[in-house]
């Protein structure tokens, strides 16, 4: 017979380790880099930007629209690296807690 009350335990289980994950993406740090790594940038699971390196080779003047350019792409490789590391984060620390329901990716839900 179906036992609400195991489920709702698990339901809370679930709950705080769901917050014990989200509260760990902020030490979770990926660095992303384009221009053949003369633009670094460093996000973490949370999707903040932590630093942006750019080689002084390239603060002049003239190249102000390519270091732009190189920013936006250092900075999306990051965020895309980072994503997958928390998805990783998330399923780890939510497994065995609910049964494996196909097309269910809690890892999604971030």
């Amino acid at each position: 017979m179906f036992d609400m009350m195991k489920m709702m335990g698990k339901v809370k289980e679930m709950q705080a380790k769901m917050k014990e994950a989200q509260d760990n993406l902020e030490f979770i740090e990926e660095t992303g880099e384009s221009g053949a790594g003369m633009v670094k940038a460093t996000v973490n699971g949370k999707k903040q930007v932590l630093s942006i390196e750019i080689d002084d080779s390239l603060m002049t003047t003239e190249d102000r629209e390519m270091v732009q350019d190189l920013t936006v792409a250092a900075i999306n490789n990051a965020l895309s690296n980072v994503e997958i590391k928390a998805k990783e984060e998330i399923k780890k620390s939510t497994e065995g807690i609910m049964p494996d329901i196909p097309g269910m990716d809690l890892g999604s839900m971030f």
